[in-house]
């Protein structure tokens, strides 16, 4: 197994555990059938959307069994482990939800260049892979998706992703790369709702 997958496997846990919490928070999911749909389209969403746009078949989560298996462990941890998650850890969602974007945005571009995309593509292939699954999330539990909200979301990926072309255009060994520019996605998102920081609206 390289880091790349073992990293992938990772993030995938980190969005499941996201859309349990999120389903378990707003206390309209209770049987963990229905928890381990809303974890699964979380986990896999956005990545099956950008392997559907550029065509690379099968997609991961159906070649490589180890997927839905990471998927089902998460999920019936999230579920145990509910009262630590909800209770005492502040914000346990957005946490989570923090870490998936950043690995998900850089994992999604590393995949769409080693198909061929060219670097802007990829860039755009890199904040389908990381956002869609949270959207799919929150129009499942009936949430306003975050990248609708007012929060700095999309912003973030975008400043990682340029961060992780530069850095591959200076030769920065690949695994130090995806490490500063997912970095960079948490640490920017997580100053930002710190600081209640946005960019300027669009009057009409």
């Amino acid at each position: 197994m390289t880091i790349w997958y073992i990293i992938d496997l990772v993030g995938t846990s980190v969005f499941a555990i996201s859309g349990v919490l999120s389903a378990l928070r707003k206390k309209m999911y209770h049987d963990i059938v229905a928890l381990f749909f809303i974890g699964f389209l979380t986990a896999v969403g956005g990545g099956t959307t950008r392997d559907v746009i550029m065509g690379a078949h099968p997609i991961a989560w159906i070649r490589d069994p180890n997927y839905l298996i990471v998927i089902s462990i998460n999920v019936v941890i999230a579920v145990l482990c509910r009262n630590w998650w909800l209770g005492a850890l502040q914000r346990p969602l957005l946490i989570f939800d923090t870490i998936g974007i950043g690995l998900f945005t850089i994992l999604g571009m590393q995949k769409a260049l080693l198909a061929g995309v060219n670097d802007w593509a990829s860039i755009l292939l890199g904040i389908i892979t990381a956002l869609f699954g949270g959207v799919i999330r929150d129009t499942l539990v009936n949430d306003l998706p975050l990248i609708l909200d007012r929060q700095l979301y999309v912003t973030p990926c975008l400043a990682g992703a340029l961060l992780y072309l530069l850095n591959n255009s200076l030769g920065v060994d690949a695994t130090l790369n995806l490490i500063l520019s997912a970095g960079l996605i948490t640490l920017f998102r997580l100053v930002a709702i710190r600081l209640d920081l946005t960019l300027p609206r669009i009057q009409i």
